[in-house]
């Protein structure tokens, strides 16, 4: 599908949502106002199949209320709440789409770059559809030297602006994550397939872990952490894992708690909001935490 046509099924949505119920006219208006319609007006026919494609697509109903008029209206809007591939890509695109319209102000609106990793994406995800291995050239971030091998890829996952790919190393034997910023060279053996496992769900892989780094020596945990008020409201509009619950709330604090294996990205995010969380429980996670910050405050001679 072309992506253009792909951007002007978001802009109906974006447009429809904001509205909550609109009027054809008045979505005609607001198309002509988008640098999507090049001042083409939206025929009606065309915008009865794009409500047919943004259900089949994206699983929204653009339904129409008769009574007053004909409004559309999202009817299972609360679809748009949910974290699911469908929405990021639907936000994503829709981002896209706003940017676009106001290249004019390019210099005022700053971004944040990612790697070029993005760039072996779509070989990647079409060789997971397909069940080809793949060949490629790696270098880790802890290594001097790349080498080349072949993996089985089973699921891509973005983690703070970067990309990384979980495959199965047929020499290891065990399923690995690769960043994808990491590749040198990489391509699809279209000869060589592999079956995915019945048995591995990506989202059942890292369910206990916050992000990338998994580590089977490590049991789940229930920990509690302190963090400030004015930190507190960041953690409520993005919390750091699925299973974070408010269980305190006061003027100064309030207190979370997760259930998950604290890794050491889990640990860097913690140490990355300073004095503003306290890690309560569990003793040992405390432990190792003043332990970090002991050796933080050595290296600068503080007492």
């Amino acid at each position: 599908m072309a992506k253009n046509l792909l951007n002007k099924y978001v802009w109906l949505v974006e447009t429809i949502y904001a509205a909550k119920r609109i009027t054809f006219e008045a979505i005609n208006e607001k198309w002509l106002d988008s640098e999507l319609s090049e001042g083409v007006e939206l025929p009606l026919r065309t915008f009865h199949k794009w409500r047919i494609a943004v259900e089949e697509m994206f699983g929204l109903i653009v339904d129409c209320e008769r009574k007053g008029g004909y409004h559309y209206y999202i009817a299972n809007e609360e679809e748009l709440k949910n974290g699911n591939l469908r929405n990021w890509l639907l936000n994503s695109i829709s981002v896209s789409n706003l940017l676009i319209d106001n290249l004019h102000m390019k210099d005022r609106i700053l971004l944040e770059e990612i790697p070029s990793g993005q760039a072996y994406l779509s070989s990647i995800i079409e060789a997971m559809k397909k069940e080809q291995t793949i060949r490629m050239t790696y270098q880790s971030y802890w290594s001097d030297k790349s080498s080349t091998f072949d993996v089985e890829p089973f699921c891509v996952k973005l983690f703070k602006q970067r990309w990384y790919m979980v495959a199965r190393s047929p020499y290891y034997g065990d399923v690995l994550i690769y960043a994808l910023d990491r590749i040198h060279t990489l391509s699809v053996l279209t000869d060589k397939r592999f079956k995915m496992p019945d048995t591995f769900h990506p989202s059942e892989y890292f369910e206990k872990y916050y992000g990338v780094i998994i580590d089977d020596e490590l049991d789940v945990e229930e920990i509690k952490l302190k963090v400030s008020a004015k930190q507190a409201n960041y953690w409520r509009s993005l919390p750091l894992h699925h299973s974070q619950q408010e269980i305190e709330r006061t003027e100064q604090y309030s207190i979370f708690v997760l259930k998950l294996c604290p890794t050491y990205d889990f640990l860097q995010e913690i140490l990355r909001n300073g004095e503003d969380v306290e890690v309560l429980e569990s003793l040992s996670l405390r432990d190792k935490m003043a332990s970090n910050i002991k050796g933080m405050c050595d290296k600068y001679q503080l007492k």
